[in-house]
């Protein structure tokens, strides 16, 4: 969940060091810090400090060269924020710098052996037991050094080393936390994000799990925790460095939100065969043999991704007719599931590395399932470790909370369900009818979108609650739980949501004219059931603010939506409530990118 970004060259590092870490600041923010040397330098320079990277980049002497470096912005794990937690970790004799993301878990038995040796922590991190770990080496070569330290390390890490008497070469190793290196000319990067290397480099090697690397000015070799040399082909990233700036737009979520349209066209594009009424989704390494002995469908995520897989279980289920349904995956792999060949596992993550995700697809594969990945990022450790998959092309998404990836996840989804529908007994005209209205998503997006400034009226009237209640029905109730999350990831309102149905069994209690409800009421069959749940609130003094396709005569306000299919609107039901949640956390003076105690990728468990 932390920042990695490392250089080897001939320019002057720390600027690119700080830079790379603005990138990569939605990962981790609540401390930074580099360390630079360079071929004529003595010794390592280091500079870290408690805060955001503006903090560090305000201590940075004016007089602070070097060739080589590495950095990191800091999620807390072990230890809170301080300057003393930040990394680099540097060892006592000063001559070992590492960075870490990721969880050592036999960390505290680590610490009290070292400790009995005489050894003498300066903060609370597991990260410093590594370094100590490493300058103890007795081990001849850097690499050597790494790689005997991991031997006694137990759980996730992506790691960056440098070492005083090896000042020509970066070592970097990953197990469970991405490590990617970028390559230049006559200069090497590494980051644990390509947001940090596109500014200077397309060309990219991302590692694999026990996997390490030696990066040096002009060349870079790979090879195994054990030792033995693997091939490292580098790919083209195929995102701008433009893709990650903010576009004229005050914040990246507001940009986010903004590209939906143009997102939503792109996961489209090419997808689409108008001749039989189906989509072509290559990746799948799914023949139609294999699609029609699908028995079940099991789709795996977190958080934001969980509420996208329960919107495309019940897609699924409505257009394939396969039994479908969604679970987190951080409790999928803790209860011992059962594992049945003939059911489909979908593994969602937006940034193809959530560590949850990754290790119950890595249980999945052990067990001989079948895994599919629904992923943003092309080359991530899902899409690498799944037997196919669906990219969603939402484009680089910045902000930790998501927007436009969630929704480009569902209309991927849609896609599938339409793909694995035609397979089996979906009709060419209810094939036709999906198709259509995918294709009028772009345009209805756009369209709530230019509504924006009567959702911010709104937005404000209702920032002043304490708590709210987000309800929905079937297909409205995952999107009542994604915009309760939005709420709660940016404004810190307290939100809940519950299907409307299950007012009655209890939530009923709470409503009272100090906590308003969100209501999504698509024009659906189940119109009037939820027309009845409003009643049920109206009758209790509740405010509510609906989300419909037409105005609701119990509700205090509506937000009108564009009708699409029955199967497609929650796609667009969910657009109104980002731009909700958007401008409360506004209204409320919130640092919206970047919320406090969240991180945008979650790599450690």
């Amino acid at each position: 969940m932390c920042g990695i970004v490392g250089y080897i060259g001939r320019r002057d590092v720390a600027p690119l060091l700080l830079e790379g870490l603005q990138r990569l600041e939605y990962r981790g923010y609540d401390s930074a810090g580099l360390v630079i040397t360079s071929p004529k330098a003595t010794g390592l320079k280091l500079v870290k400090a408690k805060g955001r990277v503006r903090d560090l980049e305000a201590r940075v002497p004016k007089r602070f060269n070097g060739t080589t470096g590495i950095a990191h912005t800091r999620w807390a794990t072990h230890g809170a924020p301080s300057d003393e937690n930040a990394h680099p970790h540097l060892s006592p004799d000063g001559a070992v710098a590492v960075v870490h993301n990721g969880i050592i878990d036999n960390a505290s038995e680590l610490r009290a052996r070292l400790t009995a040796e005489g050894v003498v922590f300066a903060s609370e991190t597991d990260t410093e037991v590594l370094t100590h770990l490493i300058a103890r080496s007795a081990a001849e070569t850097l690499e050597e050094k790494v790689r005997h330290a991991l031997k006694v390390v137990e759980g996730t890490y992506g790691i960056a080393v440098m070492h005083a008497d090896f000042s020509d070469r970066i070592v970097v190793a990953r197990n469970g936390s991405p490590v990617v290196l970028g390559i230049g000319e006559k200069e090497m990067f590494v980051a644990s994000d390509v947001a940090a290397l596109v500014a200077h480099t397309r060309q990219i090697v991302t590692l694999d799990d026990g996997e390490m690397a030696t990066l040096k000015a002009d060349d870079f070799r790979t090879y195994t925790t054990e030792g033995s040399t693997t091939t490292a082909t580098p790919t083209t990233v195929e995102w701008e460095a433009e893709s990650y700036d903010m576009g004229g737009h005050d914040t990246y979520m507001h940009k986010e939100i903004s590209e939906q349209a143009d997102a939503v066209d792109r996961v489209l594009r090419g997808r689409i065969d108008d001749r039989f009424s189906t989509v072509h989704l290559g990746g799948l390494n799914l023949d139609a043999r294999e699609a029609r002995s699908i028995r079940r469908v099991k789709i795996l995520g977190c958080g934001t991704s969980y509420h996208a897989g329960m919107i495309g279980a019940g897609l699924i289920e409505s257009l394939a007719r396969i039994p479908a349904d969604a679970e987190p995956a951080s409790e999928f792999r803790y209860r011992n599931p059962v594992v049945d060949p003939d059911t489909l596992y979908i593994a969602v993550s937006q940034s193809g590395e959530t560590y949850d995700v990754l290790a119950a697809v890595q249980e999945l594969k052990r067990k001989g399932a079948r895994v599919l990945g629904v992923v943003n990022v092309v080359g991530s450790a899902i899409a690498r470790e799944a037997d196919g998959g669906v990219y969603v092309h939402a484009g680089p998404e910045v902000c930790v909370v998501s927007t436009k990836c969630f929704t480009n996840t569902v209309v991927a989804f849609a896609l599938l369900a339409l793909h694995l529908g035609r397979i089996r007994d979906l009709s060419v005209a209810e094939g036709r009818r999906i198709i259509e209205g995918l294709r009028r998503l772009p345009a209805q997006i756009a369209e709530i979108l230019e509504a924006e400034d009567d959702i911010k009226k709104l937005a404000e009237e209702y920032a002043g609650a304490q708590s709210m209640m987000f309800i929905g029905r079937v297909r409205g109730y995952p999107v009542a739980l994604e915009a309760s999350l939005k709420l709660k990831e940016i404004s810190y309102i307290h939100a809940e949501a519950y299907p409307a149905s299950e007012l009655k069994h209890g939530p009923l209690a709470l409503i009272e004219p100090a906590l308003p409800t969100v209501a999504i009421v698509p024009d659906d069959d189940l119109l009037e059931k939820n027309r009845a749940a409003l009643e049920e609130i109206k009758a209790r003094s509740g405010r509510i603010l609906a989300v419909a396709h037409r105005e609701q005569e119990k509700a205090d306000h509506t937000v009108i939506v564009p009708k699409n299919e029955n199967e497609l609107d929650p796609i667009l039901m969910g657009i109104p409530l980002q731009l909700f949640a958007y401008h409360t956390a506004l209204a409320m003076g919130r640092d919206i990118d970047k919320p406090r105690n969240l991180a945008k990728s979650v790599t450690v468990e």
